[in-house]
């Protein structure tokens, strides 16, 4: 079994193509599965979302473990104002 992902943009016409590897054979029976991921129906919403994140102790440990990949970085390559 063989998964392959393709993200688009639905249409104006609502309608999508899906483009089939030559090495699958003619008349091989797929699955095709549609996901729908329900976007934010407004601005306010959005905000809403976002000042839930703050909360979200996944997203809040994510965001140290990248700030303290990053701190090695940042202080690389910076010369001190007196010339050290």
């Amino acid at each position: 079994m063989e998964a392959i992902r393709q993200i688009v943009r639905i249409p104006k016409d609502h309608e999508i193509g899906i483009k089939i590897p030559q090495y699958v054979p003619e008349n091989e029976t797929v699955e095709v599965i549609l996901i729908i991921k329900k976007m934010p129906d407004s601005f306010k919403q959005k905000i809403e979302e976002l000042k839930e994140a703050v909360r979200d102790d996944l997203f809040l440990d994510d965001l140290v473990d990248v700030s303290e990949d990053f701190i090695t970085v940042d202080s690389e390559g910076w010369v001190e104002e007196n010339g050290v």
